[in-house]
């Protein structure tokens, strides 16, 4: 099976990576979805709720303090999936990386082109000002962030639920996928949309699914692998 992924890729001159939170457990972040993920676990609100623009706007304390507690994750280092993916960016077969993530590991591997969806915990901006914050300032700070300057509300350059994703960053991914010639979805399970919708715009000749479950994508797939993204992907198989 992974053979068969090495000579799509070896082929290929336009890859674009489409991925989502099992490219990140691997480095130790929770899934949302998953058996041991956020939305199996107990709290005053379903996370769903928690992590909703009225959410954010009618109890900003209970908010950020999920917020702090459940997605600024420390010491998250990028796995083998991230590298390989930089490393097919480096030797000019990738174009881009879609992700549903916003923990900023791709990022941390080298990739240059990554079209963030659902933006970034590593950004964060004054609601009033616009001024701009590290991933720290609102991990060390209490109650609701307030900005240093105007004292306005910090908010996580994330989209949350009830709020649009970024036209710029959303028009990017489109054009990206529309041209790629091998598209590969890895670890996600394509029930997040608008995001999910994105696939629809491919026209390539390869579609790879990599995931352990099995996803929407699959009956379409020219090649699905139900194995731990990082295991696939780092292969010891050179493209050099």
């Amino acid at each position: 099976m992974v053979k068969a992924l090495e000579d799509i890729i070896a082929k290929s001159s336009s890859i674009v990576f489409f991925g989502g939170a099992g490219v990140s457990t691997e480095s130790g972040i929770p899934d949302f979805r998953s058996v041991d993920g956020l939305y199996h676990q107990k709290y005053d609100y379903p996370p769903e709720t928690i992590l909703s623009h009225t959410f954010w706007e009618e109890n900003p304390e209970e908010f950020y303090r999920f917020y702090r507690d459940k997605l600024i994750v420390k010491g998250a280092k990028p796995n083998a999936a991230h590298l390989r993916l930089a490393k097919l960016e480096q030797q000019g077969k990738l174009r881009a990386v879609v992700t549903q993530n916003i923990d900023g590991l791709h990022q941390a591997a080298g990739s240059k082109t990554v079209y963030e969806l659902h933006g970034s915990t590593l950004r964060n901006y004054c609601t009033h000002c616009g001024k701009f914050y590290d991933v720290d300032f609102i991990a060390n700070s209490t109650g609701v962030p307030r900005c240093t300057e105007c004292d306005g509300i910090v908010k996580p350059d994330v989209v949350l639920y009830e709020e649009g994703l970024d036209e710029q960053v959303l028009s990017g991914a489109v054009d990206a996928i529309r041209h790629a010639d091998t598209l590969i979805i890895g670890g996600t399970s394509l029930v997040v949309y608008p995001a999910a919708g994105l696939i629809r715009y491919f026209r390539g000749d390869n579609l790879v699914v990599i995931n352990m479950q099995p996803t929407g994508a699959d009956a379409s797939a020219d090649l699905c692998i139900a194995k731990p993204i990082g295991q696939v992907l780092s292969e010891d198989v050179s493209l050099d």
